[in-house]
Order: structure tokens, then sequence, then C-alpha cells
């Protein structure tokens, strides 16, 4: 069942639906081509909730989520818990607000946690060291100094910083009266955490497995080397689930869960074979990293900076893969990198 509020004077949008296990799906606004993020309410017997992924802190947010606890009677104070899948600023940015007015603790994984230091602590180091890789692989200084800007846009979206509590991947992870089983998915965001129920055969996937979305793999400095390797590993074990109902960080709750990861395994292989036709029709000196995100993702990509980000990180993590694989090799030429078709 979807109810949808719609406030006349904001044009806020709540749309909720309560699924078959009484958790209720809240699709919170973005101001990104996505739309929203997926929040879940989880009843727990004990009295009060679980939000797990509660959103970005944005205006509409905020006004969103106060149209769906007053629709189901509820306060931020009937907020008992906040549990995060994974770091981005799209599922952890109203952690530290919610805890404020809820006093809830906040739980997330410790390597997502170290990436939101990283990237939205007080000193920021991953910014600077993401625009640097960025300019080996041939990037201009404009585009560069965009995206720098574009992250630090992001601070006031992610705070207040949450006090946080750590979960660990393989300890089991109580939600709604159940021991879920928790495992890690690695390749879209480090140290992210997934739930799986093997009785009712339910899994909460934040971002590692969505219906009809590529879940971004992007090169993150001082992280998985490889993670476009991370990520085909995780879906080949998450294929051998058995499962009836994913519920995800974008769209819709699906069911077709190992049909979409083998579907996302092939995506990335054709992706990686596409990649070789386009580096043997290039000239040496046009071979560099953000040439092929230009060739992948159309020259317009570079008038979105937040596009762009996702899209040059994901060109390098497919060029590593390649050269993991023995398929190209990396040379510098000038203090830039340039890859070489074998």
């Amino acid at each position: 069942m979807t109810n949808e509020h719609q406030s006349e004077a904001n044009e806020i949008t709540a749309a909720t639906n309560v699924l078959d296990n009484g958790w209720i799906q809240v699709k919170v606004p973005l101001p990104f081509s996505l739309k929203y993020v997926n929040a879940y309410l989880v009843p727990e017997p004990d009295g009060g909730y679980t939000v797990i992924d509660p959103g970005l802190h944005t205006p509409e947010a905020i006004a969103a989520w106060e149209l769906v606890l007053e629709r189901h009677g509820l306060t931020f104070r009937d907020i008992a818990r906040i549990v995060l899948t994974h770091q981005h600023p799209d599922h952890y940015g109203l952690a530290g607000l919610f805890q404020q007015r809820s006093g809830a603790p906040v739980w997330i994984s410790r390597a997502s946690h170290r990436y939101a230091e990283r990237m939205w602590g007080t000193n920021r180091p991953l910014a600077d060291q993401l625009v640097e890789t960025f300019r080996l692989h041939g990037m201009p200084a404009e585009l560069r100094q965009g995206i720098k800007d574009n992250l630090e846009s992001f601070v006031p979206m992610v705070t207040p910083y949450p006090e946080v509590t750590y979960m660990e991947a393989g300890q089991p992870f109580r939600l709604g009266g159940i021991d879920w089983t928790t495992i890690e998915g690695n390749g879209h965001a480090e140290g992210q955490i997934l739930f799986y129920d093997e009785a009712s055969r339910v899994i909460v996937c934040g971002d590692q497995v969505m219906p009809g979305i590529t879940p971004n793999v992007s090169v993150v400095p001082g992280e998985t080397e490889d993670p476009l390797e991370a990520f085909i590993d995780s879906l080949q074990q998450l294929s051998k689930l058995d499962v009836a109902l994913a519920l995800p960080g974008h769209r819709e709750p699906f069911t077709d869960f190992v049909g979409r990861c083998e579907g996302l395994i092939a995506h990335h292989e054709r992706r990686l074979d596409k990649m070789i036709d386009l580096l043997q029709e290039q000239p040496e000196a046009k071979a560099t990293g953000f040439a092929m995100c230009e060739l992948l993702f159309g020259s317009r990509i570079t008038l979105n900076m937040h596009n762009l980000r996702f899209a040059m990180a994901e060109t390098l993590a497919h060029l590593v893969r390649l050269e993991k694989q023995g398929r190209v090799t990396l040379l510098e030429r000038n203090g830039q990198y340039i890859y070489h078709a074998i």
C-alpha cells in the first residue's frame, strides 16, 4: 500500500509504502537525478522504531520526514536506533540531526565511518587525494576545481556529524525482533553492510544491488585497490542467497535478486570489453583515464560536476581491473598516466 501526501505550501512529497512485514518504506527526496533514497522504518517489539538510512540533510528531506512521522502518529522521540548501510551522503547525511532530535544511537561499519571522516570530517583529506588522482589521469584543472567545490558543498548536507557505534559484518544484528545475518558488500562503498534473513528470504541490500540502476563503482584513494573486482566478487557471493524480496537503497523493492546480480556482472564484463575497443582506437597521447571517461559517458558529462566525479572514478575502476587482468598496461608520460591495450 502506498500513501502520498503533498503539502501545498512547500510542495514537499513524502511517499510511503507499508511492506508485508510491517516495515515502512519512506521515499526521502534527493536533489539529484535519482529523485529519492529509500529509508526504512522498522517497528521494534519492545517499542520504538529503527530507521535505516534516513537520507540527505536538506530542508526538503526534513519536511518530508516530519510529514511521514505525523502521518504514522510518531515523533522523533519514537526513533530508538539509526542504522546506516553505508556512508554515502544520501544515506548518511541526516543521521546526526536524527540523533540530536531522538537521542538514538547511530550504527555504521568502521570502514564506512572512516570514509565519512576522510571525506566529510574536519580535515577532509580525501577530496584533495581524489582530485590529485584525477589530475594524474588527465582531467583538466578547471574540472578538478569544480569537483572539489562540489564535494565541499556536501558538508552542510552531512552535518551535524553523528556519534557512532560500530557494527561488524558476520555478526548477527537484531532488527524488528529478528537476528539478521550481516554481509559486507564492497565495491560500491567500502564497508557497506547488507542484512539478510534466511527464514523470510528478505535482504536489505543498500546500494549494492538495485533494480534498473547500475551502482557506481569508483576508485577511492586509500581504499580497495581494485574496487570492481571486489564488487563482482560480492555479487557472485550474493547470487548464492535464496532471496524472495530485496529492499534496495533506491527504486522499488524487487524479487529477482539473483537475476539482477547476474545482470550487473554481465554489464561490467561488457564495459570492460568496450573499453579495450576504445583504447585500441585511440592514439597513445589521448589514452588517458579522462579521455576514456568522455568516450564512455559523453562530453556533456563535464557539465555536471557531481556526475563527472562518479563517471571519472568509475572509468578508473574499470581501467584498474583491465590492468589487473593483464589486458592493458599503465604508462607514464609527462607526469600523466596513459593506458595501452595489449
